[in-house]
């Protein structure tokens, strides 16, 4: 299994939620990045796993899904193959 990030330390302060990610702490408004979560209980948020492989983080008490590469703005381009003519 591919591992995309190292997560650790998810907690969640005021109106923010603090995450290290990959070794460095971040931080991100809940209004920015889900408002499931900006609403939420403190049991709802505090019910959540993460994926083994570091993709991202689902809360099944709120069904919300966040990706660690959606949260640092993390952009995936395909990669075309050359067609040889």
């Amino acid at each position: 299994m591919k591992k995309y990030h190292q997560i650790n330390d998810l907690k969640f302060e005021d109106d923010f939620l603090t995450l290290t990610i990959d070794g460095k702490e971040k931080r991100f408004k809940l209004k920015d990045i889900s408002p499931a979560l900006e609403k939420a209980s403190e049991r709802e948020k505090n019910t959540y796993e993460i994926s083994p492989s570091g993709y991202g983080i689902y809360w099944p008490l709120l069904d919300e899904d966040i990706s660690i590469d959606g949260l640092l703005e993390i952009v995936h381009t395909p990669k075309w193959k050359k067609k040889i003519a």
